[in-house]
């Protein structure tokens, strides 16, 4: 697997994600953690999302989840065509329904164990990534449910990682606070958890894990 795990943004190293991607330098930008939010708030995060991409030197577009809700059958080969996943924050919860309503959650896993995809994210990009998002719900609404989408809760996370993640940990970001409260659930619960302080990314290349930033 190739994994970029940010807390926040690109984080203080981006260059170990410019050094994640093959030749496809093609990136969907995902922002359907966002979609509880106002058209016009949810259009500018789309933007910032394509300008970081593009601060890189990727070709980057949006990808939004929502118009596979009724249709999953084409995911897997617009998947296909990129060679980098952008998800950024938002709503753990609204971003991992999206996932499944979607058919992504599916789709990506073979992408994404083949080494033919790099996933990369923040924040809820990066929660949504570990085996389960139970410790969560201290931070986000896990009744947030947009226009469109299903009502259940889905607990079960992407299992690309071993380990629950805790971002913007100690960092001035106005979350720190209540990810205190999701890292005394870990370790409450004994969910094996890291913590991300902003500026920080976990990285996966194959078998190496380090952190950068």
């Amino acid at each position: 697997m190739k994994l970029y795990l940010s807390s926040y943004g690109l984080g203080n190293e981006p260059e170990a994600l410019q050094r994640l991607v093959n030749s496809n330098n093609v990136a969907a930008v995902i922002c359907n953690a966002q979609d509880s939010t106002s058209y016009e708030e949810r259009a500018e995060r789309v933007q910032r999302g394509l300008d970081e991409m593009m601060s890189l030197g990727f070709s980057p577009e949006e990808l939004d989840l929502r118009d596979y809700f009724n249709d999953r059958g084409k995911l897997p080969s617009e998947l296909a065509k990129y060679g980098l996943l952008w998800i950024r924050g938002g709503n753990s919860f609204v971003l991992r329904r999206a996932m499944k309503q979607s058919g992504f959650d599916k789709a990506i896993e073979p992408l994404v164990t083949s080494e033919a995809i790099v996933y990369a994210g923040y924040s809820a990009g990066t929660c949504v990534a570990a085996p389960t998002l139970h410790g969560l719900e201290l931070v986000d609404d896990p009744h947030d449910i947009p226009k469109g989408y299903d009502k259940d809760i889905v607990w079960n996370g992407l299992h690309f990682i071993s380990k629950s993640v805790a971002p913007h940990y100690r960092s001035d970001h106005p979350e720190a606070a209540a990810i205190e409260q999701t890292v005394e659930y870990f370790e409450k619960h004994h969910i094996d958890y890291l913590t991300l302080r902003d500026g920080e990314a976990m990285v996966v290349n194959g078998n190496e894990l380090r952190i950068v930033g």
